[in-house]
């Protein structure tokens, strides 16, 4: 799950990390009354969604009077950025974020991430702040300074004062990132973050250490205990089919394919996805309707692999062991009724009570199209969606 980038900073202040002062506005209005209880005469107006590169979309504006401020929040609100991180249909825009402009003279960058292959939280730093991680790794790697945390420990001082000195900074400097990046990584352990990225992290010209700018990203698995964080969700930046998936247990990612899959299993779900590229085809979406799947769950799958108008043909491709052909066939034949499936559907069962779910389909009167394994349902998608395309 990720947050806002106020939201971050909120938590990160919370275990003390130094940030500077903003507010959230939603209005042009409110954006003008955050800058004057903010103070100062110079703020940073920072649309809030879930993706980076803003500042390069014009999604950060800097501003030296309220009225520019107002303009800003104006030019914002209501409006779908797009980034490069967004993609073309970009994300929209319903908070920005004032914040105090305070002027520094180095940009840095810390990031924290959780390393899966070494099972261990890796800390990431640059003395190139302000730009993508990617960019920094490609274009100066020796740049990238790196820790692994052992986990029986935690992040130690001594690592922390080691990698500030390394990011060249002062003696009065390197106090103050002490600070900030133990405390950083106290949020980033507390509140089972996957991905805590600052960028930048400023220093000031009185020698202050700062999060200008931070991204989080949590295990959506250890939700259920960090209530706090579960709050931060904003339905408004997710794929709405997504969402409606995960209210039904489904494991639902839209892609930019043409033939829906309807698959049991995550495994299986990337090995049919995998053969309708190898057959010549492109797969619309990623969808595992589990293991124990209802004629409901199976419906609710249909209507949202078919809520995607670039959707051209349906492959369901079920391996039943826990689940039962018989439970997907009658989804099928429900969602049938209860949605027009007007492009090609190609079903392929196996497994517990395949059998009697053939003859479910068999008898139901569908014009679908039956296949006995996977490479053969693969070919018959992308042939049927070639001739109704």
């Amino acid at each position: 799950m990720d947050v806002h980038e106020y939201q971050a900073k909120e938590l990160l202040a919370s275990f003390g990390v130094a940030v500077p002062k903003g507010a959230v506005a939603f209005s042009p209005d409110q954006a003008v009354y955050a800058a004057t209880e903010l103070g100062g005469s110079f703020w940073a107006v920072k649309a809030q969604i879930h993706a980076g590169a803003r500042g390069k979309a014009g999604g950060v504006k800097l501003c030296r009077t309220y009225n520019e401020v107002r303009d800003a929040a104006k030019s914002m609100l209501g409006k779908r950025l797009v980034t490069a991180q967004t993609g073309p249909e970009g994300k929209p825009v319903q908070r920005v974020y004032v914040e105090v402009a305070d002027p520094f003279e180095r940009e840095l960058y810390l990031g924290f991430v959780l390393d899966r292959k070494a099972e261990r939280v890796v800390v990431i730093a640059s003395t190139h702040g302000g730009m993508e991680i990617e960019e920094i790794a490609q274009n100066d790697p020796e740049a990238l300074i790196q820790i692994v945390v052992e986990p029986a420990v935690g992040l130690q001082q001594f690592e922390a004062r080691e990698l500030a000195f390394r990011l060249g900074l002062n003696i009065r400097q390197v106090a103050a990132a002490v600070r900030l990046i133990m405390s950083a990584y106290r949020a980033f352990r507390d509140t089972d973050g996957v991905m805590l990225e600052i960028n930048p992290l400023v220093v000031t010209r009185d020698d202050r250490v700062l999060a200008l700018d931070a991204k989080m990203s949590f295990d959506d698995n250890a939700l259920f205990r960090r209530h706090n964080v579960a709050d931060m969700h904003d339905p408004s930046q997710s794929d709405p089919r997504e969402a409606q998936a995960a209210e039904h247990n489904l494991n639902y990612i839209g892609l930019d394919g043409e033939i829906g899959c309807i698959v049991n299993g995550a495994g299986l779900a990337m090995a049919t996805m995998d053969m309708i590229k190898h057959a010549g085809g492109s797969p619309a979406n990623f969808l595992d309707v589990g293991g124990g799947a209802s004629p409901e769950r199976v419906a609710t799958a249909f209507r949202l692999v078919l809520s995607d108008k670039n959707v051209k043909a349906i492959l369901v491709n079920i391996f039943a062991g826990i689940n039962r052909c018989d439970w997907v066939a009658q989804g099928v034949i429900q969602a049938a009724k209860e949605v027009k499936i007007e492009v090609p559907l190609i079903v392929r069962l196996a497994g517990t009570n395949v059998e009697a779910g053939k003859k479910i389909l068999e008898e139901s009167g569908l014009d679908l199209i039956a296949a006995d394994t996977l490479s053969e349902a693969a070919q018959k998608a992308v042939a049927a969606y070639k001739t109704a395309a």
